[in-house]
């Protein structure tokens, strides 16, 4: 399973907007599991347990190797960085 998760909304704009960086890592070979959580009950049941913060909502990142999130809009840099582990 994918470690890098990216909960997001199908129409969110917030969502919309980090979809172009996600995309960005994808070209530097770093790949995200989208799991759209607005029509998708199982993947909102999975990013709710995961929200520890809680970020509430969506963009939503979690890599669950290092534990650490995103809720929200983040630079590129700050996005790899969660990636990677730092």
């Amino acid at each position: 399973m994918e470690h890098l998760l990216f909960f997001y909304g199908k129409d969110c704009s917030h969502c919309k907007l980090m979809e172009g960086l996600v995309q960005d890592l994808k070209k530097d070979g770093i790949e995200l599991k989208h799991m759209e959580v607005w029509d998708n009950k199982d993947n909102e049941k999975v990013m709710l347990e995961l929200d520890k913060e809680p970020c509430g909502g969506v963009p939503f990142f979690v890599n669950t190797k290092s534990g650490k999130t995103i809720c929200g809009e983040v630079s590129y840099q700050e996005l790899k960085d969660w990636a990677e582990g730092k």
